[in-house]
């Protein structure tokens, strides 16, 4: 038995385990870095302990700083969340030899199925396919590389502590070998301070789908169904849905009976997911199992009607499981969003700064439930997943279930910072996603093809007349005469200017022109984020914060950032070739030039790595390296001067 629980893990995860925990009559303590001080999970929390710096590793990986804010609290148990330290069996181990109750599988099962390679070894001899791979103790570049070349490609590298995409690169040449070698290992020895990777041949145009397996201590164990998590960008989920779109109840049940049959090889207690890739004849093909819960699992909870944190508190505390697999329905269809700050729109680059409105309550309704680890005025930093909130919804059918996933992320933008919010809208809409032909790459080869969907979107004529309107308003216009000339407005967003000419009427009224296009609009409210307006004799809403002179617009799904153009630009914020600059705040891992050497235009110069991305800088133009300003190791701020060059 325990009564209070620490979680030893930050935004929404922490939220959602603690809002369960408290609903059971649980008390519940958050720990927290120093870039969280004020985050959401700290004043949710009946309790908050500091543990340390901004890096995970000098807070949210630091065991022994877990087990003093325990004692300090009274703490008799700990949730692991997922991410961070959920799949290390140290920790497990750690907890329990302090005597806490660790929610979550026991440490054995845990170091049997973390290693993905063991685990995929267990899968081998249990007569559970799995694709063909590398899973051997020696780990030299020379060795890798052979068995890569043995394999053929296209191919994955991956940690086998990985998990969350880290520590995993495709390969899909002979030359992409060895910098995919270096990069998995650097990312897997930071995120979870274990280098050895693993090889596997991918099952190209694939389709991922996991099963969600539940265990107690009396030997009872259950599958919850399937969810389908195709989506990817970058090999990470983007978009997850329940029940797939592609699995017959015969394949369901056949998925199942094999992820059941995993957890009770290895006397699994708790909650688990067990990963196959399926190929396009529909044969499944065992990836790994994540001896924890998973970031999608409200898609679960939301077709079957069960709390998966509560089913684990309840097995944590020594009960059976709360239902038997013939008790198990699946009813109508759900679709999860991952809202994540990055720029889709230029690589899907991660986005750090301060969030300028954020109301998810404002999208709530039947059937959507929104997790969220953020709140307006915080601030989102480098050194965290960019993940911030889930968009959940749930649907009679698959296409009630998109079109409420599509209301609701119109509902409830996001501004402040570039976020994947429109995209994730899209996509839903994408006649790939409709049709339930998504593979596992196909966003990546989207990319490289210059789909539409990745495509910026442009801010309709509407939008850039109600912009006008309301820096007219801002700017003490206080709606003059109409016997006052009309004046220009130099307005930029997305590094497009137009100047759109403003008159001035009566009742409010204002003639905004851009082009040969003239409309009468009446700014009926601007405040508190609501900006309600009256365009050509009708009305609408939108979002709207005016900051720092930047008007955040969200009109009709689509959010942009406005600005008035200074007749004094600054030189430093063009685009200069013999300046590069970090583009976000975060770690620099390697440096390749040094002042003096020659450059060629596309030459690596930099690498900086921020929310689970690395990025690179490249040479813009051939030149000389005049001064290199950082070292690998070095935090930096984004727009920091990293290298200059003389062309």
């Amino acid at each position: 038995m325990f009564e209070k629980i620490l979680i030893a893990n930050r935004g929404e995860i922490a939220c959602r385990v603690m809002r369960t925990a408290r609903d059971l009559g649980y008390r519940t303590v958050a720990v927290y870095s120093d870039a969280d001080r004020d985050a959401p999970h700290v004043r949710l929390a009946d309790e908050a302990v500091h543990i340390g710096g901004s890096a995970a590793a000098d807070s949210y990986l630091r065991v022994e700083g877990l087990l003093d804010a325990a004692r300090k609290t009274g703490a008799d148990a700990i949730h692991p969340g997922y991410g961070f330290l959920s799949e290390n069996a140290g920790f497990a181990q750690a907890c329990l030899d302090a005597g806490l109750v660790f929610i979550g599988p026991p440490p054995g099962a845990i170091e049997a199925m973390g290693d993905k390679a063991l685990a995929k070894r267990r899968m081998i001899d249990a007569g559970v396919p799995c694709a063909p791979g590398y899973l051997g103790a020696e780990q030299d570049d020379a060795r890798l590389t052979e068995e890569a070349l043995k394999l053929g490609f296209p191919l994955l590298v991956k940690a086998v502590a990985g998990g969350g995409g880290r520590g995993m690169r495709l390969v899909r040449e002979a030359g992409e070998i060895a910098q995919a070698l270096v990069g998995a290992r650097r990312e897997a020895l930071s995120a979870f301070g274990d280098g050895t990777l693993m090889l596997e041949r991918l099952i190209d145009n694939g389709r991922h789908i996991e099963i969600q397996v539940f265990a107690d201590a009396f030997g009872n164990a259950v599958h919850l169904g399937e969810r389908d998590c195709t989506a990817q960008r970058r090999r990470q989920k983007v978009i997850e849905e329940a029940p797939s779109p592609v699995v017959s109840p015969a394949m369901r049940e056949a998925m199942g009976q094999d992820a059941v049959a995993a957890a009770l090889a290895v006397g699994y207690r708790g909650a688990g997911t067990v990963e196959f890739i399926v190929d396009a004849d529909l044969k499944h093909y065992f990836l790994e199992m994540n001896t924890r819960l998973q970031v999608e699992h409200p898609v679960t909870e939301m077709v079957t009607g069960f709390d998966l944190v509560e089913w684990q508190l309840r097995v944590a505390a020594g009960e059976p499981l709360p239902a038997a697999q013939a008790d198990i329905r699946i009813t109508g269809h759900a679709i999860e969003a991952r809202l994540y700050v990055e720029d889709p729109y230029a690589g899907f680059a991660p986005q750090t700064g301060t969030v300028r409105w954020w109301r998810p309550q404002r999208a709530l309704s039947a059937g959507v439930r929104i997790d969220d680890g953020i709140v307006e005025g915080g601030e989102i930093s480098p050194w965290y997943d960019p993940m911030v909130a889930k968009v959940i919804v749930h649907g009679r059918d698959r296409n009630d279930a998109i079109r409420r996933l599509r209301a609701a992320l119109e509902n409830a933008p996001l501004l402040g910072l570039r976020n994947n919010g429109r995209f994730l809208a899209d996509l839903v809409n994408h006649p790939a996603f409709r049709n339930a032909a998504m593979t596992t790459t196909l966003i990546d080869q989207w990319q490289d093809s210059g789909e539409a969907l990745l495509q910026r979107p442009v801010p309709a004529d509407e939008a850039w007349c109600v912009a006008a309107a309301a820096f007219a308003m801002q700017n003490g216009a206080n709606w003059r005469a109409d016997s006052v000339a009309a004046y220009g407005i130099p307005l930029s967003c997305d590094d497009v200017i137009h100047t759109l000419r403003v008159r001035p009427g009566r009742s409010g009224q204002v003639q905004v022109g851009l082009g040969n296009q003239h409309h009468t609009i009446q700014i009926l409210r601007f405040d508190d984020g609501e900006l309600r307006y009256a365009i050509d004799g009708v009305t609408r809403s939108a979002v709207a914060v005016m900051h720092a002179g930047e008007l955040h617009l969200a009109l009709a799904g689509t959010s942009f950032v406005f600005h008035e153009v200074s007749p004094f630009p600054d030189k430093d914020s063009a685009q200069d070739a013999t300046r590069a600059r970090a583009p976000v705040a975060g770690k620099v891992t390697q440096v390749q030039v040094a002042a003096g050497d020659t450059v060629t235009e596309g030459q690596p110069l930099v690498c900086v790595e921020a929310m689970k991305m690395e990025m690179w800088l490249t040479a813009q133009a051939s030149g000389t390296v005049v001064a290199v300003h950082v070292k690998a190791g070095d935090q930096v701020e984004s727009g920091a001067l990293l290298v200059e060059i003389e062309i």
